[in-house]
């Protein structure tokens, strides 16, 4: 892509899309598990709370993987870094439909996360450096598109395509897709050169860099409140009698988060930190909304509505955040976001469980209200780095990977 065409004020959707596309991959290879655990159980021999293990270590490949071979790839040209990632999906998805062992599944399912992990710190920092910097926030947002789409869709369409094909055709499914991913890549995605090592930030200078550590607390506990009350939706729901209405719920919150992509890339470039604050203020209301008419399905369905819509665009502010901030360290900083992100759900998980075991989801509302004070509080503060005041400036946008 030229220079001249970087400062055209288009956007490539075309090279955006294939990033969604990519991100797409990433979430319904992590999810689709989830809803043919007793097929998937059945065809190792194994229970469906072993199978459900898939699910985990996909995740553990991705905290574990994104710093160190993000950093290891610093110097390597971008799109063979991405086609390396979707390559990844290629073969351990194939090894995923084809295996009838258990523990190879496991190995699979690891790497498969591996992929993911790199995938993640890689996407946002090549979309922004597609687009003049004005554009960067507009373009992450198209980039970020698939991952709504994919949180509400990905667990009822590995449901279906389980019953439909049966569970390893659903897998070779997503291998078939990537392989069409791989030939969009090469078609449509420019290629841009890696670091060289005088570019290159040591990750403890980026971790102290002023203004990435606020970004990434607020990542935390942005993203932990989000995981409390989204893993165990279907309970927290039930209490107005939604609990055969859980897809119903899901796709109202999927359809909001939707138009908050759309809603962000109009914002992101212009109002970055009122669209964070507001974002965090409106789930916090919706937090204490929920509580206070938790009994009436009407209610739920309005408060679902408003929190798809303050977390749609989260990926996209917080990615442009933590770019900015991070300068030429964005890639980097973008690898301790797949960690950070990946901790709030997984503790998302953990937390919530014991909530909901010891005193039930009658106590989330209260914990989500905390959370996102405190994560309101952190951004709040963050003003001078972080989340500064005002159009995000060229200066901050860095094109330095």
């Amino acid at each position: 892509m030229t220079t001249e065409e970087r400062h055209s004020g288009k956007l490539p959707l075309g090279a955006l899309l294939a990033l969604a596309m990519t991100g797409f991959i990433c979430i319904v290879t992590e999810t689709l598990p989830a809803g043919l655990l007793p097929e998937i159980g059945s065809g190792l021999s194994v229970s469906a709370s072993l199978a459900g293990q898939m699910v985990t270590v996909y995740a553990l490949g991705s905290l574990l993987a994104a710093i160190p071979l993000t950093i290891a790839t610093q110097s390597w040209r971008r799109r063979t870094v991405l086609l390396v990632t979707i390559a990844g999906f290629l073969v351990f998805n194939s090894l995923t439909a084809l295996s009838s062992d258990y523990w190879l599944t496991l190995v699979a399912r690891f790497f498969a996360g591996v992929s993911a992990g790199l995938a993640w710190s890689l996407i946002a920092g090549y979309a922004r450096r597609m687009v003049a910097p004005h554009l960067q926030g507009r373009a992450l947002a198209v980039a970020m598109v698939g991952t709504p789409i994919a949180l509400s869709l990905g667990v009822p369409m590995g449901t279906w395509l389980g019953g439909f094909m049966g569970w390893r055709m659903a897998f070779g499914l997503m291998s078939g897709m990537t392989l069409v991913l791989i030939v969009w890549v090469l078609i449509k995605v420019p290629d841009y050169p890696g670091q060289s090592s005088s570019q290159r930030m040591p990750l403890r200078q980026v971790f102290f860099t002023p203004g990435v550590r606020s970004v990434l607390a607020v990542v935390f506990t942005w993203m932990l409140a989000h995981n409390i009350l989204y893993t165990y939706v279907a309970p927290f729901v039930s209490k107005a009698g939604l609990n055969s209405d859980v897809d119903v719920v899901l796709l109202t919150f999927g359809v909001a988060a939707l138009g908050s992509i759309w809603l962000t890339g109009r914002l992101v470039d212009r109002h970055l930190r009122a669209t964070v604050l507001a974002s965090l203020a409106l789930f916090a209301a919706v937090s204490l909304f929920l509580g206070v008419f938790s009994g009436s399905a009407v209610a739920v369905y309005v408060g679902i509505f408003i929190w798809g819509l303050t977390f749609g665009g989260a990926a996209t502010l917080l990615q442009t955040a933590l770019a900015d901030t991070a300068g030429k360290g964005s890639d980097v900083a973008l690898s301790m976001n797949v960690v950070v992100w990946n901790s709030a759900i997984a503790c998302g998980g953990l937390l919530g469980g014991v909530l909901l075991g010891q005193w039930g989801t009658s106590v989330f509302p209260g914990v989500l209200l905390v959370l996102l004070l405190i994560s309101l509080a952190i951004a709040f503060r963050a003003k001078a780095h972080g989340f500064p005041q005002g159009q995000r400036h060229t200066s901050q946008a860095i094109q330095g990977h």
